[in-house]
């Protein structure tokens, strides 16, 4: 199969950019599942705010903040006082995330003291520890109270002190939940300024579907584009092999259509490159894509550390196990069916090329059964291979939703314990889908693989045979005065697969103006000599001759171009009966064609048709 790969050399710049518009559109994949996070943990469950940095925030808030924090100066550099209101100015990422990560801290400390009753007595231990008179602290009830005796320590007794309250909250608190009550204290802040809080909900997820709606029209039109695309590829290689094994073909000897046959050629002209064609389309868009999409999908997963990788592990192993069961049972069946495929081309051909024989000696019953063997031996074999790949279909279902119940059963154990959000177990599903559904698309490409496989190899078979008869390197010219002078010198000839001589010693001549007749009973060997002198075959042994010249020193097309041949069966081809007159030189003027259909005995019935020699053929025979 990787033989037919060097034929898409022609189509490399289209290759490059359907691997171009996979990449963007597994981008466009891998970005939905995230925005549906966003619009559930942010736009439903925050309120539409996803930083802990408020915008805006009230200066008595803001006072408190930098007190529990001690960061004064990282967070009034970047926001502005207006009419007892600090602004947020215009801050980059990487700000944006230090200061997310003040205000959580601050906001945390913030609604731990006014909210004393929930501290452990085990907190309360480690703030008396830092500080002898966190006890006296302890006693007070209101966050200012409390605010007035930390303003009586060192700063740095205040920063160990506040530290160690803070490393006790995230011991038992889940990073989740952290950010959850700090944005919740952002949203108090906004709705305590006047800050419509339902538009900011609102705003969000207006924003978040319509970029997703954008991505997946997006992705829509990527994928028309992959299509067309990949439809092209796969057309114009179907297009190339078959121009390409038809020029091989027409060249072979009879030696070679001994080997091959005819009906096994038609097929691998027909169907076999059907099957390629077929599968470098689905390959483009499946086998390229899905590998995109799963290491994507791989990273997305781990990035969002959810500790369910292994569920993920766990479906693609059990996918893999199937698709290679499946694949160990199927490809010996698909090799068997190319073959069963020649078999009754090959049994329809002679059935009804032959038919009238059939007839004469009343043989259909025979026939019949003749043809139903080699039908029913592809049907089972069909049969058998179809009803192995349906098994997969319900299989890879059942697995696929096996897997989003077991996400999410252990996934809401986790949104219990505040280990992951809603939003990121619904995101984690889509990824493993989507991760799962590029090893289906695998899993489907690899049911095609194997028959496209083998029919790769046999166009490749065909594609690598040289005919036995060549032209030489330096071919002569026949005489301008050619006389026809035919002289056979001691020619012996052996079929290629024959192990005595079908003619021996054979040396004769046949002279320009005579007629020389070829006696023998059946099988002696007559069409065999004739055919050796247009170089059908070539000969074993000796030499043939043409007015002095080896028919093996000249091209074929000029040796043939110089003999007129009459095979033992007549041959029409569609057409009209003019262009089957001529077929041997289209060039002969009219006048000569009625003397040759005079000479066939042919201007009888010529004349009864209507259009003459314009009348079109309605059937070829062989």
């Amino acid at each position: 199969m990787l033989k037919i790969f060097r034929y898409l050399k022609k189509s490399i710049f289209a290759i490059i950019l359907i691997i171009l518009l996979l990449v963007t559109q597994a981008i466009c994949d891998l970005a939905l599942p995230g925005y549906t996070a966003k619009i559930v943990d942010v736009g439903i469950q925050a309120g539409g705010i996803s930083d802990a940095c408020p915008s805006k925030i009230r200066k008595s808030q803001m006072d408190k903040v930098i007190l529990v924090t001690g960061e004064e100066e990282k967070i009034l550099e970047n926001f502005t006082l207006e009419d007892e209101i600090y602004k947020l100015n215009k801050v980059d990422k990487t700000t944006l995330e230090e200061l997310n990560e003040i205000f959580t801290k601050g906001f945390l400390m913030i609604s731990s003291f006014e909210n004393q009753k929930e501290l452990s007595e085990k907190e309360k231990s480690k703030m008396i520890d830092a500080i002898p008179e966190a006890v006296e602290i302890l006693e007070v009830v209101t966050f200012d109270m409390m605010a007035e005796r930390l303003k009586n320590v060192s700063y740095e007794q205040r920063m160990e002190f506040l530290s160690k309250i803070y490393e006790e909250i995230e011991k038992t608190m889940p990073d989740m939940m952290l950010k959850q009550i700090a944005i919740n204290f952002v949203k108090q802040e906004y709705e305590a300024i006047g800050v419509d809080s339902n538009k900011i909900q609102m705003d969000y997820i207006f924003f978040a579907g319509l970029q997703m709606i954008g991505l997946a029209l997006a992705r829509t039109a990527i994928g028309f584009c992959t299509i067309f695309l990949s439809s092209r590829v796969g057309a114009t290689l179907g297009k190339d092999l078959r121009s390409k094994v038809f020029k091989k073909v027409v060249k072979f000897s009879n030696r070679e259509f001994e080997e091959f046959s005819t009906a096994s050629l038609i097929t691998r002209t027909t169907n076999d490159i059907q099957q390629v064609q077929m599968f470098i389309t689905m390959m483009f868009r499946m086998v390229v894509y899905a590998p995109i999409l799963c290491i994507g999908g791989f990273i997305k997963v781990y990035s969002a550390g959810s500790s369910m990788e292994w569920i993920l592990g766990l479906g693609i192993l059990a996918i893999m196990t199937l698709v290679i069961t499946l694949f160990i049972i199927a490809m010996p069946k698909f090799k068997i069916m190319q073959t069963l495929v020649d078999k009754i081309n090959l049994v329809a051909r002679e059935i009804l090329t032959g038919l009238p024989v059939i007839r004469a000696f009343a043989n259909q019953k025979y026939e019949e059964k003749r043809f139903d063997k080699a039908n029913r031996d592809l049907t089972k074999t069909n049969v058998f291979v179809n009803r192995a790949m349906a098994f997969m279909m319900p299989t890879m279902i059942f697995i696929m939703n096996g897997i989003t119940v077991l996400i999410v059963w252990v996934g809401s154990k986790n949104v219990d314990l505040g280990n992951i959000q809603v939003g990121n177990m619904m995101a984690f599903i889509q990824y493993t889908m989507q991760i799962i559904m590029a090893f289906l698309f695998i899993s489907m490409v690899s049911i095609m693989m194997p028959r496209a496989a083998v029919s790769g190899k046999r166009i490749t078979e065909v594609l690598e045979t040289e005919s036995s008869v060549k032209d030489p390197k330096n071919p002569k010219k026949f005489p301008d005065d050619m006389k026809g002078y035919l002289e056979f010198k001691d020619v012996s000839f052996r079929y290629h697969d024959a192990k005595e001589d079908v003619l021996s010693n054979v040396s004769f001549i046949a002279k320009p103006g005579e007629t020389t007749a070829i006696i023998g009973s059946t099988g002696s060997g007559k069409s065999t000599l004739v055919n050796l002198i247009p170089r059908f075959f070539d000969i074993t042994n000796g030499e043939i001759l043409i007015d002095g010249i080896n028919i093996k020193d000249v091209t074929q097309h000029d040796l043939r171009a110089k003999i007129g041949f009459v095979p033992q069966k007549g041959i029409l081809f569609s057409g009209t009966i003019e262009s089957n007159i001529k077929y041997g030189n289209i060039e002969i003027s009219d006048d000569e064609m009625y003397k040759a259909a005079n000479i066939a005995q042919a201007t009888e019935f010529i004349d009864e048709k209507t259009d003459k020699y314009q009348d079109p053929i309605a059937q070829s025979r062989k």
